[in-house]
């Protein structure tokens, strides 16, 4: 094991992104009331086009613009309205972030897209995705690795005492490995991209940026071998979805610290979010890590922060690793992002993360 400080206090807890509504300064009041210990810059796809993942994070590329073309992004020739519209959703955030958050002195995260999973979003001028064509995907990374360089200056900016925390999405990172990316025609898919490249290229991004970076999947089979290799300083994943435990091990043994997706990022139908039962179904496709809180209890309802904290010891504990551990190098998140949630739903989930968290740290 080497020796590697996290950049998150102690006991932290917080959200991987996404929130529902389309209100940002009351979104950032929600994250920065529930979360004080690691905050992060809220992401609200309710409003519509350049406020998703890949528009969002298209709108930082330099030298790239991008457009809207059949409700699918698409590089331009030029820059034009679609990418204004993102660029200003963004400065609307950054400006209500310093309104709130400008004394801020902890650690404050911020998210953005990764380069696989804007190069297997994003189509080439001449149609077919970016994924489709090594040397575009080459110029995507660079133009992304300057552009987040630049966004997190403008954080930095912003909230002058905070430390930023980057995270890297990418959900599809498992299916552009697994040459599992279908062509637009849907009759194919595109070739995969090998281990040591994918490393590669998110490894210039992360060092681009020169602030600690975690790279966040909620997909299956997260590689976290190519996480390690990158440079990540942690992975966000969510725990419904660990098949094996062995590679988990070996990379917290390693020293990567882990955001522990511990909450279902959405109610089941009917259900309310009451802190104080176990939620009654996982995500949909995810599976009950052997160890953790029950995947079928009674009443649809947000765990209690017990409960969550729970469910991060016990995986902790068949892991093997010593409990004085735990605290310092596990962050406590819901599953996924929260933009499907109810408010309400929103606020429990936060606030039981929050609370395991600091259960945790009194262990």
């Amino acid at each position: 094991m080497t020796d590697q400080p996290w950049p998150w206090p102690a006991g932290a807890a917080t959200g991987i992104g996404s929130l529902p509504g389309t209100d940002v300064a009351e979104a950032l009041r929600v994250v920065l009331g529930e979360l004080p210990a690691l905050p992060h810059l809220p992401e609200l796809p309710a409003r519509g086009p350049g406020a998703d993942l890949v528009g969002r994070t298209a709108g930082l590329l330099v030298e790239l613009p991008v457009e809207l073309y059949a409700a699918r992004w698409r590089v331009a020739p030029r820059p034009g309205r679609d990418l204004r519209r993102a660029r200003d959703l963004m400065e609307r955030d950054l400006d209500q972030l310093a309104e709130q958050a400008e004394e801020y002195a902890g650690t404050l995260k911020v998210q953005a897209g990764g380069p696989f999973t804007l190069a297997a979003a994003v189509d080439r001028p001449i149609g077919g995705r970016m994924l489709r064509d090594p040397g575009a995907v080459r110029d995507l990374t660079a133009s992304l690795a300057e552009g987040l360089r630049a966004y997190v200056a403008a954080v930095s900016r912003r909230v002058p005492r905070a430390s930023v925390l980057l995270q890297l999405d990418e959900p599809s990172l498992p299916a552009v490995l697994a040459g599992r990316v279908p062509t637009e025609s849907g009759f194919g898919t595109y070739r995969a991209v090998e281990r040591p490249d994918a490393a590669a290229a998110l490894r210039t991004v992360v060092e681009a940026v020169g602030v600690p970076t975690v790279i966040h999947c909620c997909a299956p089979d997260v590689p976290l071998d190519v996480v390690r290799s990158a440079g990540a300083v942690g992975v966000a994943l969510d725990l419904g979805l660990v098949r094996d435990l062995d590679p988990l091990g070996e990379a917290i043994d390693a020293g990567l610290g882990l955001l522990a997706g511990a909450v279902p990022a959405t109610l089941p139908p009917g259900g309310r979010a009451v802190v104080g039962a176990v939620p009654a179904t996982l995500p949909p496709g995810g599976r009950a890590v052997v160890g953790a809180a029950p995947a079928t209890p009674p009443a649809g309802r947000a765990p209690t922060s017990a409960q969550v904290a729970d469910r991060v010891r016990q995986l902790w504990d068949r892991l093997g690793f010593p409990r004085a551990r735990l605290a310092e190098q596990v962050v406590v998140t819901p599953a996924c992002g929260l933009a499907g949630a109810t408010p309400q739903y929103v606020r429990a989930v936060l606030a039981a993360c929050r609370d395991a968290g600091r259960r945790l740290a009194e262990d």
